[in-house]
């Protein structure tokens, strides 16, 4: 037997996992770092296979080998024996099955000849050993190359090592799974293989083995030369610009020109008070000779009331509770909560310090509303370190997070948090208002049970030091003060990044709230100085939009050049983006001067304004409203759909709005204007800009149609222009 302990699994400085095998100067095979990576490399414990919460046809793992005693007992203890037949090992379902001699829904999974085989035949050989006395502990993985630049067409083969610690290292590429988070940019195989897709940009390939993770940048930039001096000669109004021209020159792209006054104003107004303008603030914006006009024009806007209105409206979509579980009367109070704190310009952590910490009567406090939405410590763990931290712990509430480092005890130390939570009141009765609620700190530090070992968890933030816990404070004030402080590097970066997303079009993170390691910032140096500026600004989110629209990346044009028209990642033109549906529905009711009438709501309401889902719009539905059953936070899709087309072209509702006789067509048509400037009045109000040449004929010579009426003409026009991309999306 001891003899046989020794078979294999050699630790080897350079040699491959393969030749550990057969090595002479052999070590005991140990479980865990021996056997478990088979079973990971081959999928076994995948979701798909035996690592899903039931199991498959009665044999369950842990989820990518997340629990290695489980593992070892369902494979030793379980099934009488059946699948480790210690007297005949060659018997054994384990090799059986995977190698094809009895029948396997998974298939045949590796060969009896090769190296997988032969290592698991010697741990059953060698007694099936637990453990090997003082065996050496994987402390964390690494890739070579860590950053390499690559043909459009290239390839790169990555190696993963496994450093352990007694200071040894393994070869373990073999067994690492990888994947790409722009398979569109750079693929990569299942044995590690990194093949350039042809487009210039950067991707991040994920190497994972055994809980660790490691990344592979590959870069693959235009071909051919672009001067230095193009990129030193480009305008710098802040440190935004110089941070993408660096990017770009990296890659040998060239950006778009700058955009129009015209596309300027009606691209500003869209992202910040969530309207178009006006035909009159169209026409008194052109006409302005002052050089400072942009500038002047963004300090306007967010001075605006409306400005409240739509940047609520947005975290109404992440923050909303469900109006079925919660009741009316919550949703309308914490609905009031958000809109406060954008009028007062409430600083962000301090936003997110009330909401957090939240107590007393839902009848007086919206904020609280949280916890009557969440009622559970693992549901507010999950949405708080998402909103406001990019972490998404939904995976390590049940084991091991497959992309990230958090464990199932990192995600209950932090649900410990809100453990003291309490609450006293008669309870719901939705879908009314509901009775009142008082939420509040009971006595103690809080804990919780792990799941699995049972083990008593204290209160413990996800990284770093948060301030002690005394038993008397609410530990959840103890955890905004973590979640907000400077040194909390997460905290500012996912809010900057929402706020870029919203104003460029696509995130420097996507999704938005998915900050980690693998799925890295295309532009790293400016998320970070985003944040910074966001820190030293006191978190002032008027100041983030201004930093952010006063760069001259913001204003540059949507129109690609011969060097960027592949580039949807590094912001060298604007990205156009279908407005928000809101806005589009606002927009229609202000263009034709008739205002939409929502139920429950005072007459003259803005869509913005709505303060719950259960308010029925058509519209809003169609162009994406998010479905009120659905849990927040939820980020809406800018897809563009064919129902949302045929809604424009065929709605009731637009064609009274456009026919009404006390809309705008009708006074337009009324009035003593000439059918030239009828054209340029509906064109101001529509694209914030003038007809050229050939549109004012075209629009001229619908007034002269035989058989149709001045006002026919105005409505049909307006509409027509309406059902135009020009106006679904920002451009």
């Amino acid at each position: 037997m001891r003899r046989s302990l020794l078979i294999s699994a050699v630790v080897l400085v350079t040699g491959g996992f393969d030749s550990a095998v057969a090595a002479d100067a052999a070590v005991p095979i140990d479980f865990e770092r021996d056997i478990l990576p088979i079973f990971t490399r081959y999928g076994c414990n995948s979701g798909s296979c035996h690592g899903k919460q039931a199991g498959q046809n009665g044999f369950k793992l842990s989820l990518l080998a997340f629990d290695a005693d489980f593992d070892f007992d369902a494979l030793t203890k379980e099934a009488r024996g059946r699948r480790i037949f210690s007297l005949d090992p060659e018997r054994s379902l384990l090799l059986s099955k995977p190698s094809g001699r009895n029948p396997h829904g998974g298939g045949k999974r590796i060969e009896p000849d090769g190296p997988e085989y032969q290592r698991l035949l010697g741990w059953i050989r060698a007694g099936m050993p637990r453990r090997i006395p003082d065996a050496a502990s994987l402390q964390k993985i690494t890739v070579k190359p860590e950053q390499e630049i690559l043909a459009l067409k290239g390839t790169r083969q990555i190696e993963v090592t496994a450093h352990y610690s007694d200071g040894t290292q393994r070869n373990v590429t073999r067994y690492a799974q990888f994947q790409s988070n722009e398979a569109g940019i750079a693929a990569v195989s299942e044995d590690g293989l990194v093949r350039a897709q042809g487009i210039c940009g950067e991707a991040a390939i994920m190497a994972r083995y055994m809980g660790q993770i490691a990344v592979f940048r590959p870069t693959m930039p235009l071909p051919g030369d672009v001067p230095a001096k193009v990129y030193d000669e480009l305008p710098r109004k802040n440190f935004i610009d110089g941070l993408v021209w660096k990017k770009l020159q990296r890659l040998r792209i060239t950006p778009s020109a700058e955009c129009s006054d015209e596309k300027y104003l009606r691209r500003v107004y869209i992202d910040i008070i969530g309207r178009v303008p006006l035909a009159v603030e169209a026409r008194k914006f052109l006409d302005d000779p002052k050089p400072d006009r942009r500038e002047r024009l963004v300090n306007e806007l967010l001075e605006q009331p409306e400005y409240a209105e739509h940047w609520a409206n947005k975290w109404a979509d992440l923050l909303r509770p469900n109006p079925y579980r919660v009741g009316i009367k919550a949703v309308l109070n914490y609905d009031a909560w958000v809109r406060r704190a954008f009028r007062e310009n409430m600083p962000y952590d301090q936003f997110v310090r009330e909401l957090v910490s939240a107590r007393g009567s839902t009848y007086r406090n919206g904020a609280v509303t949280l916890f009557r939405d969440r009622r559970d410590p693992g549901e507010r763990t999950m949405i708080v370190s998402q909103l406001f931290l990019g972490i998404r712990l939904e995976c390590a509430k049940c084991h091991h997070h497959p992309f990230e480092i958090w464990a199932q005890e990192d995600f209950y130390s932090f649900a410990a948090y809100f453990a003291k939570v309490s609450r006293k009141g008669t309870g719901l009765s939705p879908p009314i208002s509901g009775s009142e609620e008082v939420f509040f700190s009971s006595p103690g530090t809080g804990t919780l049970k792990h799941p699995r070992t049972g083990a008593t968890l204290l209160p413990r933030p996800l990284f770093g030091t948060a301030p002690k816990l005394d038993g008397e404070t609410d530990p959840r004030e103890a955890l905004a003060s973590w979640i907000t402080s400077k040194d909390n590097p997460f905290f500012a970066q996912v809010m900057v990044n929402r706020v870029w997303a919203d104003l460029m079009g696509r995130g420097l993170v996507e999704p938005v709230d998915d900050l980690r390691a693998t799925n890295p910032p295309t532009n790293p140096e400016l998320l970070a100085a985003l944040a910074v500026d966001f820190q030293k600004a006191d978190f002032d989110i008027k100041a983030l939009v201004r930093r952010i629209t006063a760069s001259y990346v913001y204003a540059l044009s949507s129109l690609p050049g011969p060097r960027n028209v592949q580039d949807t990642h590094h912001y060298s033109r604007h990205y156009r983006q279908r407005l928000r549906a809101e806005v589009m529905l606002d927009a229609i009711s202000g263009i034709t001067g008739v205002p939409e009438s929502f139920s429950g709501m005072p007459p003259g309401s803005r869509a913005k304004e709505l303060w719950t889902t259960r308010i029925g719009s058509l519209f809003l539905d169609a162009f994406g409203r998010p479905d009120p059953n659905q849990d927040p936070p939820c980020e809406r899709t800018p897809d563009t759909t064919v129902v949302q087309s045929l809604h424009l072209m065929n709605s009731a509702n637009l064609y009274k709005k456009v026919t009404s006789d006390k809309g705008w067509a009708a006074e337009l048509a009324g009035s003593k204007r000439k059918p030239e400037e009828i054209v340029e009045q509906l064109y101001l109000a529509i694209y914030s800009r003038t007809p050229d040449s050939r549109e004012r004929v075209i629009g001229r010579g619908v007034f002269q149609k035989k058989g149709v009426t001045r006002r026919q003409a105005a409505e049909d026009l307006m509409w027509a222009l309406i059902n135009t991309p020009e106006f679904v999306f920002k451009d």
